[in-house]
């Protein structure tokens, strides 16, 4: 086991709680904010499995989820503007429990935290399937494409996980106002999958053709 990747993604992980738990308690003004447990609970719990399961079975692949460093002007802008989009959402969601704005029921919050959990089953599978997935837009040494499994329905699975589980998060936390804010994070992930497409295509053998095959990028039969 290598320690050294362990302590790196165990300090990742506990300024993860650490920062959520900021930004969604603070703002609530209490620590019964039971949709914000309820979130960091779905959220954190299977990532520490999934986690613990990568630091065994594959270590190089968690060192490329931890790796964040983008090196495009463009890219490190998309990265910036996803995380303003989260702490204002956060934000927003502790301040519309605390004031009791726009509450969604209790089934609404429960159901949207099946859908964030069947997400994350999704994007453990992708990262099953694939070994390349590095966090920042690159080629790495070796690539292939992928085309089985969820890559032969659309070209960034991944991408169409994540983007459930940030859409499924505010409504977890009971906040619509927040949902709407989440929404920003569609046409930053439409230009970076844009951006990425292009280098694939340009740089690893046998992008393009597979582009010809799998016609969608994100969502079968829509785009």
């Amino acid at each position: 086991m290598n320690k050294s990747l362990l302590v790196q993604a165990l300090a990742k992980f506990m300024a993860g709680i650490i920062l959520m738990g900021l930004l969604i308690f603070i703002p609530a003004g209490s620590v019964w904010y039971w949709q914000g447990w309820l979130l960091m609970g779905v959220l954190f719990v299977p990532m520490l499995t999934v986690g613990s399961v990568l630091v065994v079975k594959s270590p190089e692949l968690l060192r490329k989820r931890l790796k964040s460093k983008e090196e495009s002007k463009e890219q490190k802008a998309v990265v910036a503007i996803s995380g303003l989009l989260f702490v204002a959402a956060f934000i927003m969601a502790g301040l519309n429990w605390r004031f009791d704005w726009l509450i969604l029921p209790d089934w609404a919050v429960w159901a949207a935290a099946g859908v964030f959990l069947l997400s994350y089953i999704l994007y453990a599978e992708v990262l099953r399937e694939n070994a390349y997935l590095s966090r920042v837009i690159e080629i790495q040494e070796g690539q292939k494409v992928i085309d089985t499994g969820l890559y032969g329905i659309v070209r960034h699975p991944m991408y169409m996980a994540t983007t459930l589980l940030f859409l499924a998060m505010p409504l977890v936390l009971g906040s619509l106002i927040s949902f709407v804010i989440m929404f920003g994070y569609i046409p930053a992930i439409v230009k970076r999958i844009k951006s990425e497409e292009a280098l694939l295509q340009e740089g690893l053998e046998g992008y393009a053709d597979y582009m010809k095959h799998v016609r969608y990028r994100l969502v079968p039969f829509i785009w």
